[in-house]
């Protein structure tokens, strides 16, 4: 099992010494390109009959046509157009389009997982700790054109008292196989996070929700230790996201100067009025609650059932009242997109809807708003000329029916194809 209900961070433009060895062979082969790669800098896809939620404008574009040059789009026009010559064409038929969903709460740490989250819609990831970097290796896969997608922003090695497994990661951890605690030590690991070309920085305020003999609520580490981890990250041009279910350690992280409080279960309204003050994100992962509560996906425990049932209406609580005060909100799976996973950022939607967010602000949240957390806003999470083509389309109005959003037909990520269930008819 992986964490659960972690933390939070923001992005840098970094370009990491550290670059994972990928054998040729493995590069050729993996995931082939789709259609819709530039060898020339022409147009490389043009969709017509585009219903366009740009995640900016809350009135959908009617009867688009977007044209797509190698990664990014180039053009977005309405009614009669003239389509680029030669270019491979989609018809959408009035299909909706979206920007691709953001997860800035994930463990994906394998090829397959990588997949599946690509093929929920998912085109863009914000890691919340891998075991030894796999999240470093799948980033660079993207990178170099191997990978379609998801983008991801890694977080490397949790920042966290007990490293577990974690330890055979990196030789370099091995001084720290007693205990991360002192100053020395967390910044020891900051650092060597930054060796190996992080984007961001993640550590805990208080225990896990998906142990059953971890009570959420306790914190962990204090204020002052949550500063070190702050200062050490920044220093590095990083964020720091926080894994904190519990009041006190929430607030903790929130003074210590966190990018983003991962879970927030149990945050009171007067430091949700402090993150509301200091700018400070919440992402909720209420779904993997609701997967605690309930038998099979990522956790099936008699003791986590009962305890996700009690945590389900304090997290509404909880999320309704962030949302009324103006605290920024992302979304978050908090899920390794493993074979028995149920959890996905179309559910989160979903899920926001249900407690009460408008359609719109939480499509946002999954695209233009989560983008805003990542530090890349400026490139991708809404529909506009120079931005990238991270793109899915929908059978109808997700503004109508917020659930449309769990069947996704076309995938598009950094410009390329990466699935199309289009036509249906023969």
């Amino acid at each position: 099992m992986f964490h659960m209900l972690h933390e939070e961070t923001v992005l840098r433009s970094f370009v990491p010494p550290f670059v994972p060895f990928v054998p040729a062979f493995i590069a050729a082969t993996l995931w082939a390109a789709r259609p819709g790669i530039a060898q020339d800098g022409g147009p490389t896809l043009v969709l017509t009959h585009a219903n366009v939620i740009d995640a900016i404008h809350p009135r959908p574009i009617a009867n688009a046509t977007v044209v797509v040059t190698g990664r990014n789009i180039t053009r977005i026009e309405t009614g009669t157009t003239q389509l680029p010559a030669g270019a491979p064409v989609i018809d959408l038929q009035g299909r909706y389009l979206l920007p691709g969903l953001i997860d800035a709460h994930t463990h994906i740490n394998s090829l397959t997982s990588a997949r599946r989250a690509l093929e929920s819609g998912v085109t863009t990831v914000r890691s919340a700790s891998t075991l030894a970097f796999q999240d470093v290796g799948l980033r660079e896969l993207v990178r170099s054109g191997a990978l379609a997608g998801p983008e991801v922003l890694a977080a490397g090695v949790f920042v966290t008292p007990d490293l577990g497994e974690s330890i055979l990661a990196d030789t370099a951890l091995a001084s720290l196989y007693g205990g991360v605690n002192s100053d020395e030590e967390l910044r020891r690991l900051v650092q060597i996070n930054l060796s190996h070309g992080v984007d961001v920085i993640k550590t805990r305020a208080t225990e896990r929700a998906g142990l059953p003999n971890t009570d959420p609520r306790k914190q962990v580490y204090t204020e002052a230790q949550l500063r070190v981890i702050v200062e050490a990250a920044a220093a590095g041009g990083l964020g720091v996201m926080v894994h904190a279910h519990g009041d006190e350690g929430a607030r903790a992280a929130v003074r210590a100067g966190a990018r983003s409080i991962e879970h927030g279960t149990y945050l009171s309204d007067s430091t949700l009025a402090l993150m509301k003050r200091k700018g400070t994100w919440l992402v909720p992962t209420y779904s993997t609650i609701v997967d605690l509560s309930e038998p099979g996906g990522d956790y099936d425990d008699p003791v986590l059932e009962l305890r996700g049932k009690s945590m389900i209406p304090v997290a509404r609580k909880m999320f309704l009242h962030a949302y009324k005060m103006g605290v920024r909100i992302a979304t978050g799976a908090d899920t390794d997109y493993g074979p028995k996973s149920l959890t996905r950022i179309s559910a989160e939607v979903v899920n926001f809807v249900d407690m009460g967010m408008s359609p719109f602000d939480a499509i946002r949240s999954a695209t233009s708003a989560a983008a805003e957390l990542l530090g890349i806003e400026r490139r991708t999470g809404s529909i506009q000329p120079g931005y990238e083509a991270d793109l899915i389309v929908v059978e109808g109005n997700p503004l109508e029916d917020i659930r449309l959003l769990q069947d996704v037909e076309i995938v598009i990520s950094n410009g390329r194809v990466a699935l199309n269930r289009l036509p249906f008819g023969k």
